[in-house]
């Protein structure tokens, strides 16, 4: 069963962050990854977004299209990033969680279409 991870965090943490923390948060995901097989979860896709002045948000009621400058909500933790998972269930992949550093995680099962 796949399941997205959602990361959401501050981006000014990161941005303000030394390197010795960074360099901490890296290793961290490598754990997670390593976590990951140890727990019998295949990585299937993961991606680092942009920072919040790179999004663009579209919305469409009726036929009235609207396209503005940011995230959808503003607020100080957005979508970072996300991690692509097969699993053999919801416990696997909360098990490995955490190993990554401090974010705020919304974990949801891909529907099947």
């Amino acid at each position: 069963m796949r399941f997205v991870v959602l990361v959401y965090q501050d981006e000014r943490v990161w941005l303000e962050a030394d390197d010795a923390a960074r360099e901490r948060w890296t290793a961290q995901h490598a754990a997670f990854d390593a976590g990951l097989r140890d727990a019998g979860v295949d990585l299937v896709a993961t991606e680092v977004l942009h920072g919040v002045d790179a999004a663009t948000t579209f919305r469409r009621r009726g036929d009235d299209v609207t396209l503005t400058d940011g995230p959808f909500a503003p607020t100080a933790e957005q979508l970072g990033g996300l991690y692509v998972l097969d699993a053999p269930d919801l416990d696997a992949v909360t098990g490995t969680l955490g190993l990554l550093p401090e974010y705020t995680l919304e974990v949801r099962p891909v529907a099947a279409l």
